[in-house]
């Protein structure tokens, strides 16, 4: 009995450990966890299939004046108002226009006896007050060109289902199962997706559309420290992967030279600023083999999350946003940022990446802009499909940048704000494309700049780094 009770008070012990670093990281506002509950919280992905894009109807909108003046020049005579009877039992509301060219009450009339549908004398429009012409568009079904109907409202977009049970698609499903399926989709039909569905996204963004730099915090030509300097505090800071305390202390004891470990960081944020506009505009020369992946890091005590897109040949990042959702947009921001790196979109353009369905949403969302690329999932761990075995080492690749991330993330223990993760992400993106030798590159940096390639030491080519993006952040405020 007593051992039991032990083991008990053990298990109840562990929970309220649990539950006090949870409140410290909130009250802290970074992480206090020990590794061993430092861990994300990993759930499979739902299965998904996204099927072609719908029929899209814009209704004809026509202008009333016009076809009264049409009606005048054809017939010789005007086309008059509605002549209303004085026993009419249904009435027009006189602040009632016609959906399709908006002519006033004057031209409207009941249609069929006060049941609700109304017809204009000018269009000969047929109307009710829930009409299809107050639509922007009308979304039908490719198959059978039925109206969808909408059945979800999801965080970034609505789904809309076709229900004819005659439709094509629907019937090809049902054909499609065996005999056990068929006896398990009259059980549990919701197991089975045999309906042709479409997703319609509600957020506001468009794709390959550029934002404005931001000016640093921190003039980096007014600070008290030299350049050469700056350029040691990156390199140990980048580099090597030394938390700003370490990096502090090494400055110190090695140098002489005295700093905070939030001077750093601020030095940090004004560089990344800088750098960041010159490494997502640098004119890369790349291949065709494109490989994106998501990596967790802890932001002010939450799991976030780093989405890396990279060229697995000529080995430089092309997309790196850190988002506190693993979601669809900010799987559609990853991509966009890739997209924005071709002067145009190739036609034969693929990207790899791992089972989650957002990148599927969205490269649904991006073919609505008429940009069109395709996605090879490579699922789990062993080569069960084909496209697994084809594409398995570019998602090994990426896996590979990802460790390497967090061999330089694991010193900083987290961030305490998102700018501050942002700044390192960019940092490092900086050098690993522009000053890290790379084994497969004959230890060549990816992305080869002849200045950088001429300074005699790392701290030199920080600075001349930095000296670059600074030219080329004046010119883009300048324009």
């Amino acid at each position: 009995m007593l051992p039991q009770f032990i083991t008990y008070l053990l298990t109840y012990i562990k929970f309220q450990e649990k539950i006090i670093y949870g409140l410290l990281g909130i009250i802290l506002g970074k992480s206090v966890a020990r590794a061993l509950y430092d861990e994300p919280v990993n759930k499979p992905y739902r299965k998904m299939e996204v099927d072609e894009m719908p029929v899209i109807e814009v209704p004809e909108k026509l202008d009333y004046k016009e076809l009264l003046n049409d009606y005048q020049a054809s017939h010789g005579k005007e086309l008059k108002p509605v002549k209303r009877h004085k026993n009419s039992v249904v009435e027009v509301p006189a602040t009632m226009t016609c959906p399709k060219c908006s002519a006033p009450a004057a031209y409207l009339y009941a249609n069929n006896g006060g049941k609700g549908q109304y017809q204009c004398k000018v269009c000969a429009c047929l109307f009710s007050k829930q009409n299809r012409y107050l639509k922007q568009a009308i979304i039908k079904c490719p198959h059978c060109l039925k109206t969808l109907e909408k059945i979800k409202e999801r965080k970034d977009f609505y789904v809309f289902k076709c229900k004819n049970n005659n439709c094509s698609f629907y019937q090809q499903k049902l054909n499609q199962m065996t005999a056990d399926e068929k006896k398990r989709f009259k059980q549990d039909p919701q197991a089975f997706k045999v309906r042709y569905i479409f997703r319609e996204f509600t957020f506001d963004f468009k794709p390959l559309s550029k934002g404005s730099p931001v000016k640093p915090k921190v003039d980096l030509s007014r600070i008290y420290v030299s350049p050469h300097t700056l350029g040691l505090i990156l390199t140990y800071h980048v580099n090597y992967g030394l938390s700003a305390r370490k990096t502090a202390a090494l400055m110190y004891d090695v140098h002489g030279i005295k700093i905070s470990h939030q001077t750093i960081l601020n030095y940090d944020n004004s560089v990344a600023l800088i750098a960041k506009p010159f490494i997502d505009n640098y004119p890369y020369e790349l291949s065709n083999s494109f490989c994106g992946d998501e990596t967790y890091i802890r932001v002010k005590g939450r799991w976030h999350y780093l989405f890396f897109f990279f060229d697995a040949v000529k080995k430089i990042i092309l997309s790196y946003p850190v988002s506190p959702n693993r979601d669809t947009l900010s799987a559609i921001k990853a991509l966009d940022q890739v997209l924005q790196k071709f002067k145009t979109i190739p036609e034969d353009l693929m990207f790899v990446v791992d089972g989650n369905p957002i990148y599927i949403l969205a490269q649904h969302y991006f073919a609505q802009y008429g940009i069109h690329f395709d996605i090879h999932k490579v699922i789990g761990l062993t080569n069960d499909d084909p496209v697994s075995t084809e594409y398995r080492p570019l998602k090994q690749i990426i896996e590979r940048l990802n460790r390497t991330f967090k061999g330089n993330y694991r010193a900083t223990t987290g961030f305490g704000s998102q700018e501050g993760s942002v700044s390192f992400v960019t940092l490092f993106v900086a050098y690993f494309n522009f000053l890290r030798p790379h084994a497969s590159l004959e230890y060549k940096s990816p992305v080869i700049i002849p200045e950088l390639e001429k300074m005699p030491n790392m701290p030199e080519r920080w600075t001349k780094l930095i000296s670059i993006a600074q030219d080329f952040l004046v010119d883009e405020l300048s324009a």
